[in-house]
């Protein structure tokens, strides 16, 4: 049998793993383009028109002539699309195997293309095969931006845990000249860096190119995905300049240990590890693009970075002091309760916003920033302007607004006697905020022997607090 690789192949096999799911049938599977709002019939039925157009003049033809299989398609309100793949797999499935793919459930859930990567032995068939991930897991949403409008991307979004797949993915669109701009890992120091409690973490993986260099080097089949970078790209002024991931220059924000990082779910050289960049999951990773001297730089004061507590975690009072209580090293606590006037500390935000408040040295305390955050959070609650647990607009603005209407306004805090949370609280709802400590933190932190690039962190305890 001739497994020999052309451009139809080459598209079609990005589409199917891009999309791909496989379930008992024999002769079905589906390929499933998750395109949600930026699909639907009802938001933009001119788009779902040219949609169904690229399915049945595009993708069909190309599944009939290389694979045998019959095309037809199923949309849904929300924006998803299935393309329905019918007919003898054995040919398709035969070429998986080949490249040592399982035709089972969602594919790139768990998935290797090393060896389709080594057999797209030119530009153009790298571009194909990317063209198909493109149309199926590409995002083209325009609020998918780095910063502003001038920044305009396009994001591969991959479900699961396969952190393999995701570094295939961007070593092959460096193999194109794409470099991507930022990779969101499915990890949750990225899905929820504030708050350890939080479980629902596993949202998946983003894989960020900046759309002005994915339109010059980059390729789709469906003139829905060109047309949508277009109009995209013209909300920019000018082209953005794009760096190769050697050349990144990185800076690293604070993030909480999670309970998580040890989940098994997670593959084992990432398992047990915390993270301060994602340039970091490179590194650990060894992927040769990493800029490793700038991961170096700020793993040389990763104290800076890592937080054993939390960075804000906002609730109802009662969520809050469940945590407290089950908490012995925040529940054994002496408190001293102090009214503050918002006024007062906000005054001091704006003169300094990354000012420490109750700390015992210039590197020790709570940062104001998180501060007003979180009575920002409360002031929301009373007001009843909470979208779930976040308050709406801006934390600067409520503030400003509630210190209009009530200039005397205070909340009351609870200062630990130890660099535990801080805690802001109402009747009915409360804020944590952890503590700047960086000199306690580095004693928790372990460089792994194996991979210099792999931090651990320990549990804190009341003994190095003290």
């Amino acid at each position: 049998m001739s497994y020999v690789m052309n451009s139809d192949k080459a598209y079609l096999l990005g589409l199917v793993i891009g999309g791909g799911v496989f379930g008992n049938a024999e002769d079905t599977f589906v390929v499933k383009l998750p395109y949600k709002k930026w699909g639907s019939y009802i938001k933009n039925p001119g788009r779902a028109g040219e949609i169904a157009k690229n399915i049945l003049k595009v993708v069909s033809p190309m599944f009939r002539t290389i694979y045998g299989l019959n095309i037809s398609y199923q949309t849904y309100e929300s924006g998803t699309w299935d393309v329905l793949c019918e007919g003898d797999l054995t040919a398709l499935i035969n070429d998986l195997n080949h490249y040592g793919i399982s035709a089972a459930g969602e594919i790139k859930r768990n998935v290797s293309i090393e060896k389709v990567v080594a057999e797209l032995v030119d530009d153009n068939l790298k571009r194909r095969f990317i063209a198909g991930l493109a149309d199926t897991i590409g995002s083209l949403t325009p609020s998918h931006r780095r910063f502003t409008e001038d920044n305009q991307i396009i994001s591969f979004e991959i479900s699961g845990l396969c952190f393999n797949f995701v570094c295939q993915v961007c070593r092959l669109l460096h193999g194109i000249k794409c470099y991507p701009d930022q990779i969101l890992w499915n990890h949750p120091n990225f899905h929820t860096g504030n708050n350890p409690y939080y479980k629902q973490w596993k949202k998946g993986f983003k894989v960020r190119v900046k759309l002005d260099q994915y339109a010059r080097f980059g390729a789709y089949a469906f003139t829905t995905k060109a047309e949508s970078s277009l109009e995209n790209l013209q909300l920019q002024d000018g082209s953005v300049d794009s760096q190769t991931c050697e050349q990144h220059r990185i800076n690293a924000v604070v993030s909480c240990v999670h309970p998580d990082e040890n989940s098994p779910l997670l593959p084992p050289e990432i398992r047990g590890g915390h993270f301060i960049h994602n340039k970091h999951v490179c590194a650990v990773l060894g992927c040769e693009h990493t800029p490793y001297n700038e991961v170096k730089r700020l793993l040389a004061k990763s104290e800076k970075y890592i937080n054993p507590f939390l960075i804000i975690v906002k609730d109802r009072a009662t969520i809050i002091d469940d945590i407290i209580n089950r908490t012995p090293l925040f529940k054994n606590r002496k408190y001293n309760t102090q009214n503050l006037k918002v006024k007062s500390l906000y005054k001091m935000y704006k003169d300094d916003a990354h000012a420490l408040v109750f700390g015992n040295t210039n590197t020790t305390g709570y940062p104001l920033n998180e501060v007003m955050q979180g009575i920002a959070y409360l002031v929301s609650a009373q007001t009843g302007n909470l979208h779930g647990n976040r308050p709406k607009g801006k934390f600067s603005e409520i503030i400003e607004t509630a210190l209009s209407a009530s200039s005397e306004m205070v909340f009351a805090f609870k200062v630990p006697d130890l660099l535990t949370p801080l805690i802001i609280f109402t009747k009915s709802h409360a804020v944590l905020i952890g503590a700047r400590n960086p000199s306690v933190y580095k004693k928790l932190i372990h460089f792994d022997a194996k991979n210099p690039y792999k931090v651990t962190v320990r549990d804190i305890t009341e003994a190095d607090l003290k």
